[in-house]
């Protein structure tokens, strides 16, 4: 008899937590949901809630960033490359058109040689720190040159300029600071490749050739080097700061015929260091 109280008892006591545990999930679940829907709202409640102002981008930005983390993991996450930036641009189109009167837009592309090997070599802290440096001095640049970054994903960067010879001469910055003390940047070689192309628009389809275009010229460059395709080397002719070096024919993946892609003369790092 007292077997089976004991019995009842502790049945009646596994029934009870069953019962508090669905509880608690179906209260955790509708939390959630009303959580999820209040963020809806916030991005589409009314035309003016919907402008991209800093709360809908930081949102919309949290959310992209934590479904990289779960899809692709960290490493991944902090792994992107030029045409990873050439591709969002097909699909955001940023209306660059607005820097000039005229339409004739600036594209550079950058980003960090080997940057997965890199990663592994360093980890994924070492790696963040690293970035956190690059990306400063990347973002100093551009703004002392007149440029504006469009997006930066990870160690790659689309930027734009109304100057061709400014965003040459923001290269060269970069460059050379990379070069006065290699060590200090754990030797990272950063390639570069310029482009300028007219009326860059949203929605127009001149828009993806030209950002594709300074993608592929960006590709073309190794570590430490700047690229600057030919409409570059002919709007930056009158600037005596600036040369270039011999131009090398190249066929370009998804471009017509074959291009001729001018490198930018650096200083040689022992030269960079005398100078600073």
């Amino acid at each position: 008899m007292g077997a089976v109280i004991l019995w009842i008892v502790a049945a009646g006591v596994e029934l009870a937590v069953i019962i508090a545990l669905g509880v608690l999930l179906i209260v955790s679940s509708r939390k959630l949901k009303s959580t999820r829907s209040a963020l809806e709202r916030a991005l589409s409640e009314s035309p003016r809630r919907r402008r991209r102002g800093l709360v809908p981008l930081a949102i919309k930005t949290t959310f992209s960033a934590a479904d990289s983390l779960i899809n692709k993991g960290f490493g991944a996450t902090v792994r992107n490359s030029v045409e990873d930036l050439a591709g969002w641009a097909r699909v955001e189109r940023p209306d660059l058109a607005r820097m000039t009167a005229n339409g004739d837009i600036v594209v550079m592309f950058s980003d960090i040689e080997g940057s997965t090997a890199r990663n592994q070599e360093l980890g994924d802290r070492g790696w963040m720190k690293l970035l956190e440096k690059h990306n400063r001095l990347i973002s100093k640049q551009v703004g002392e040159h007149g440029g504006h970054v469009v997006k930066n994903q990870g160690d790659g960067f689309m930027i734009a300029f109304s100057d061709p010879a400014q965003a040459v001469r923001c290269g060269i910055c970069v460059q050379e600071a990379l070069a006065e003390n290699p060590d200090r940047w754990d030797q990272i070689r950063v390639r570069m490749g310029v482009h300028v192309g007219r009326s860059v628009r949203r929605g127009d389809d001149i828009f993806g050739l030209n950002v594709a275009m300074a993608a592929r010229v960006a590709n073309q460059a190794e570590g430490g080097e700047i690229l600057v395709s030919e409409t570059v080397r002919e709007a930056i002719g009158t600037a005596h700061d600036i040369s270039l070096g011999t131009p090398r024919e190249v066929e370009l993946k998804g471009m017509k015929g074959s291009h001729q892609l001018f490198p930018v003369a650096l200083p040689a790092a022992d030269v960079v260091r005398q100078l600073n």
